[in-house]
């Protein structure tokens, strides 16, 4: 897929948080949501997601369909559907089995398996299977973004975690601003302000998530080492308590 859709899908929804949660949150977040999202460059729509979460009592199951559209289907007609399914704890989500497969590009396809008793994740890509140390609080790169279900972020002013993709597992760092705003098709929006420092030759990544709305992010933003500004804006958002 070309470069208009793959830093958006496959970047921005590799955002992840760590494993904060009060107790008491498992209880207090919804158990289905349905939402979709737009991706844009330069202000053109290129690719659109749907995703469905679903949480059965202490049970987690998060599809994720990536599609290109307009001109980018045009070059590139791909489909990307990802899938992450684990526990809901105390802590929030705790992935055991994560898959990225492409309908056109199947040597990307990627996979993790969680082994939490014994503190390990194997990974698995075009370069093979191999197992790695799992860190406490580990997302993977589709259940990162339900998690911020589970955080109580008001007083919070940074964030720390690791996440994987299937093919590493990276640590990420990031800067928390309460009392901002965020406008989306839907409307306009209460918001917290989740960003990653600047760094020169790195990506910059940005992200909003609606304070009324479960701090579900609402619209996310990479500005890459060039410039160019890719965007995921939610469009739809259906919530069950």
């Amino acid at each position: 897929m070309p470069n208009f859709l793959h830093p958006i899908v496959l970047l921005l929804l590799s955002c992840a948080v760590p494993a904060l949660a009060s107790p008491e949150a498992a209880s207090g977040t919804p158990s289905h949501l349905n939402v979709s999202y737009d991706v844009l460059k330069g202000g053109i729509k290129g690719a659109t997601i749907t995703e469905t979460y679903i949480r059965k009592r202490d049970s987690y199951h998060i599809e994720s369909v990536s599609k290109a559209v307009g001109l980018v289907a045009l070059i590139k007609p791909e489909t990307i559907r990802v899938v992450s399914e684990g526990k809901v704890t105390a802590k929030g989500l705790r992935p055991i089995a994560f898959t990225s497969r492409r309908e056109l590009d199947t040597e990307r396809n990627t996979g993790a398996d969680f082994d939490w008793a014994n503190e390990l994740v194997t990974l698995d890509d075009r370069a093979g299977k191999r197992t790695v140390p799992l860190p406490a609080g580990t997302q993977d790169r589709l259940s990162a973004m339900y998690q911020f279900l589970f955080l109580p972020l008001k007083n919070a002013a940074a964030l720390d975690f690791h996440m994987t993709n299937g093919s590493k597992l990276d640590i990420y760092n990031y800067l928390v601003t309460t009392d901002q705003s965020v406008t989306v098709p839907l409307g306009t929006f209460k918001a917290i302000y989740v960003t990653s420092p600047s760094k020169p030759g790195e990506s910059r990544t940005e992200i909003w998530l609606a304070t009324e709305h479960a701090n579900f992010p609402f619209k996310m933003v990479i500005t890459d080492p060039d410039g160019d500004k890719f965007t995921q804006v939610l469009t739809r958002f259906d919530i069950e308590p």
